[in-house]
């Protein structure tokens, strides 16, 4: 299956239009974030750690995410050096364990009074069977059960700080994403492309079903397509490095990757958009596997039934 993994990426990597000289997609938006607090999961490292340089440039108060602390702690060291900016800070959250999400929301909300920006960035590409300390595959237990019982926990201060923004990274390839509820989590076949894909696919529905249920909060919910970014993500896999070799000149840098995510988040003129889909920096359409409304509310459900939580 390698193979068609390897020319798949490939096409993929053409219909995204992220060849260099075609990677149009910049914030071009001059706000101010003073006085705001964003969250960011996996800001130690590529996309979002741009993101969260991006966001610590313009005034905000960050707080980087993540499992490993001494990554997390260099690449702060480093937006603090770069931006001028001494409030970005680095809490520990490992998304594969619900028990270290509650103590980090129970710390966070704790610490701080207020949250604007929430932007679930992290994510997972296992080359194994693998499963989170809580016994999901780990693809739909890190990318999407991960930031959906994160988001739960979070979601009173956000309203409370409204007007506030939640962005779910996904990717493209939630295209090849095929949500079957009798092998959700691999349970009956499993392939590690394919259960990548289902849980990009999820970030979608979980971002249309949430937003839905948020109007007229002031919170607003979208999903995004960074780009196929050069950041070592996935060089588990021989064919996936190889190709990332051969086709690096196609690829955006992590910075560039980082507009989309930067732009949802401070763009004024995206203030009350909520429910879409974003891919340079613009709306981009929504394939039918991220629209079915019948599977948004089965996932939403099940999602729930898992995590033990119960959404109003």
């Amino acid at each position: 299956i390698w193979c068609f993994e390897f020319v798949l990426f490939s096409w993929l990597s053409v219909l995204s239009l992220d060849l260099k000289w075609f990677a149009g997609g910049v914030c071009t938006s001059t706000a101010k974030l003073n006085g705001k607090v964003a969250v960011i999961t996996g800001g130690n490292t590529g996309i979002g750690k741009e993101t969260a340089k991006g966001l610590a440039q313009r005034g905000a108060r960050i707080i980087i995410a993540c499992r490993n602390m001494a990554k997390g702690n260099a690449a702060a060291h480093e937006i603090r050096t770069e931006t001028g900016n001494q409030q970005v800070i680095v809490k520990e959250l490992d998304l594969a364990d619900c028990k270290s999400i509650r103590r980090f929301a129970k710390d966070f909300l704790k610490e701080e009074s207020k949250l604007h920006i929430l932007i679930n960035n992290a994510g997972v590409l296992m080359s194994s069977y693998t499963k989170t300390a809580d016994g999901f595959e780990m693809h739909i237990g890190v990318n999407h059960l991960g930031h959906y019982l994160l988001t739960f926990l979070l979601l009173d201060l956000l309203k409370q700080s409204a007007p506030a923004r939640i962005l779910n990274v996904s990717s493209i390839i939630y295209c090849c994403g095929i949500i079957d509820f009798q092998n959700l989590q691999g349970e009956k076949f499993y392939n590690w492309f394919l259960a990548y894909s289902k849980s990009k696919c999820a970030n979608i529905l979980f971002t249309r079903e949430l937003a839905s249920r948020l109007q007229g909060t002031g919170v607003t919910v979208n999903a995004l397509h960074p780009g196929v970014v050069y950041t070592g993500f996935g060089h588990q896999f021989w064919h996936v490095k190889c190709w990332q070799t051969l086709c690096r000149f196609m690829l955006k840098t992590p910075k560039e990757g980082a507009q989309t995510s930067i732009n949802c988040a401070v763009a004024e003129e995206l203030e009350s958009v909520t429910g879409k889909y974003f891919s340079d920096c613009k709306e981009a359409c929504v394939a039918p596997q991220g629209r079915d409304e019948d599977t948004t509310k089965k996932l939403w459900q099940i999602s729930c039934e898992l995590l033990g939580i119960q959404w109003e």
